[in-house]
């Protein structure tokens, strides 16, 4: 089956067109590194000539309000109108679990935006809303941090790995659409300023994590359970304490790589 994974060269991108191949998939990284450029439709409907699948894992490389709306409305109309013409018969989404309840920021207007867009079209879908990756925890305290001390809410967090979403998207993108929302998860919830705190502590960094209640997170407000998916989610394997010592073991090897 040819699956032409549009943001292929990114972050879960580059992790899911291997598994995909694995399988024995034919599939497509498709970026503006590849010639296929989304914004501007450049080389778009040549890649999917063929196709069955086309997952869209892109990020906008601006989170400025306008910027990113007409990144995520323009992109995905270009995809769905090109996958139309090429008779692809499933689109697969990456989201965000609880974008609704973040619209206070631009991002996740944007990202609703895209999920109303793929709904309203008439390629069957699948929304994979997921929650925080692991790798991003590190630029979560950098965005919180004022005077080296890191100022987070208690809010609940379930973090994953990646690798798993990049797993949990080849599987459902190897499945037949579900026509809704998918939601994936980590294995453990954590408080948002505790995930944080053992970040750093593993990494050796200095800074104070102070409990705020009324600190943010991305500049929006959250509550208990902004963050979390529901009970029905789809949760991957790996634990944040696995993780992190992986990375270490990792950076340690890159380090003293001849």
């Amino acid at each position: 089956m040819k699956i032409v994974v549009i943001g292929g060269t990114g972050l879960i991108g580059s992790k899911l067109v291997p598994k995909l191949r694995e399988q024995g998939h034919e599939a497509v990284a498709a970026s503006p590194k590849s010639g296929v450029n989304t914004l501007t439709g450049e080389g778009l409907a040549e890649a999917l000539k063929g196709a069955s699948v086309v997952v869209d894992v892109t990020n906008s490389p601006s989170w400025e309000d306008a910027a990113v709306m007409n990144f995520f409305e323009t992109s995905t109309r270009n995809q769905l109108a090109s996958e139309g013409a090429a008779g692809v018969g499933h689109h697969v989404a990456l989201s965000v679990v609880g974008t609704e309840r973040m619209l206070a920021s631009g991002f996740f207007r944007a990202k609703m935006a895209q999920e109303n867009l793929i709904k309203a079209s008439s390629i069957p879908y699948t929304i994979i809303r997921a929650t925080q990756f692991f790798e991003f925890v590190k630029a979560i305290a950098d965005l919180s941090t004022e005077d080296n001390k890191v100022r987070l809410p208690t809010a609940l967090i379930q973090p994953m790995a990646a690798d798993d979403v990049a797993s949990a998207v080849g599987r459902i993108a190897t499945g037949s659409p579900v026509n809704g929302t998918v939601e994936v998860g980590g294995p453990e919830k954590f408080r948002l300023d505790e995930l944080v705190r053992k970040s750093l502590a593993a990494h050796k960094d200095p800074r104070e994590v102070v409990t705020d209640p009324k600190a943010r997170y991305y500049g929006i407000e959250v509550s208990e359970k902004t963050l979390v998916p529901d009970d029905g989610a789809r949760l991957g394997e790996t634990r944040f304490e696995t993780w992190l010592t992986q990375s270490a073991a990792k950076a340690a090897a890159g380090t003293h790589t001849p």
